[in-house]
């Protein structure tokens, strides 16, 4: 497999079944050394199950891969000591105080005895948890038990991290907190390969995939995607009484999707069918009063709504 060595990841018609269910479909997929890469898609398009067979944790059904340099098949124990995984329901003990859990998981990983105190004092410090070293960890909020969380996948100085829905539940103060070590991490050049649904947060990776029903369908960095959006075209209006207007654009037929923001509406519509002027006109028409009527890149979020419409 070419490049195995320059990318962090690389695979070739990976496919993983269930039975008569295909999770993931000939999958090939590229992460460059240093970049956090955002793997997006609804509940069971083979998010964690791609994530799964990369660590190692789950086998293939077909075609290969590899992590770091290492087959994905014979050496999976090999990836699993050089990559961190946390997901939304990472295993903390919640009897014992913070420092209590880094100093199992210190062990776990092997970190040697003679460089533990100092590793966990480094973490302590990473993910903000300074002063809390003897608190029970049933006593932290949800965003430091993240962070703890993280600081535990992080003991053995990972060269990647995956990480599955990391931010899930949180608020967003602790989803901020949680990010800027990730970012911090990324520019240090730890590899990360991230899922998440809060489209916010994809903003913030290098490069974006699209997966849907196993398969990717879109791949690119954030405002490529934005920039090179097909059919489709975003239209933001600002109009009164917005209700109104909201209720009256549910009919309009080149309407494909349609969300408000606040007093601000979001029109996704075909591009050969209608544009700005198109949409102020009928609204107008209607007795809706139009005070901004703009085509705008569209978000993440509008890509990804899109995307699954399509598919």
């Amino acid at each position: 497999m070419k490049n195995a060595m320059e990318e962090a990841v690389v695979t070739q018609a990976l496919t993983k079944r269930f039975g008569a269910v295909t999770a993931v479909d000939r999958l090939d997929l590229r992460i460059a050394r240093g970049e956090v890469y955002g793997f997006l898609g609804p509940n069971g398009s083979g998010k964690s199950t791609t994530m799964r067979m990369l660590c190692g944790l789950l086998d293939p059904s077909a075609g290969e891969g590899r992590v770091l340099g290492c087959d994905i098949r014979r050496e999976a124990e090999r990836i699993k000591e050089r990559i961190g995984y946390l997901s939304q329901r990472f295993g903390l003990y919640e009897d014992l105080t913070v420092a209590e859990n880094l100093s199992f998981y210190a062990g776990v990983y092997l970190v040697p005895p003679a460089r533990r105190r100092e590793r966990m004092e480094e973490i302590v410090s990473l993910v903000h948890l300074a002063g809390w070293e003897e608190a029970l960890s049933e006593t932290l909020s949800g965003g430091m038990k993240q962070r703890l969380a993280l600081g535990c996948a992080l003991l053995h100085e990972p060269e990647m991290l995956f990480l599955d829905e990391p931010t899930a539940g949180l608020d967003p103060i602790s989803r901020r907190e949680f990010w800027d070590t990730i970012y911090h991490l990324a520019q240090a050049g730890t590899t990360v390969m991230v899922t998440t649904h809060y489209m916010d947060e994809a903003e913030h990776c290098d490069r974006l995939g699209f997966i849907f029903r196993g398969k990717v369908v879109r791949e690119g960095r954030p405002e490529t995607l934005r920039a090179a959006a097909g059919r489709e075209r975003v239209i933001a209006l600002t109009c009164e009484p917005v209700v109104e207007a909201a209720r009256l654009l549910q009919a309009w037929a080149p309407v494909l999707d349609m969300r408000r923001y606040g007093g601000e509406i979001h029109l996704i519509v075909e591009r050969e069918v209608a544009g700005v002027d198109e949409a102020a006109a009928y609204l107008r028409d209607r007795g809706i009063r139009v005070t901004r009527a703009e085509e705008i890149l569209p978000t993440i979020e509008d890509l990804f709504i899109t995307m699954v419409k399509e598919q």
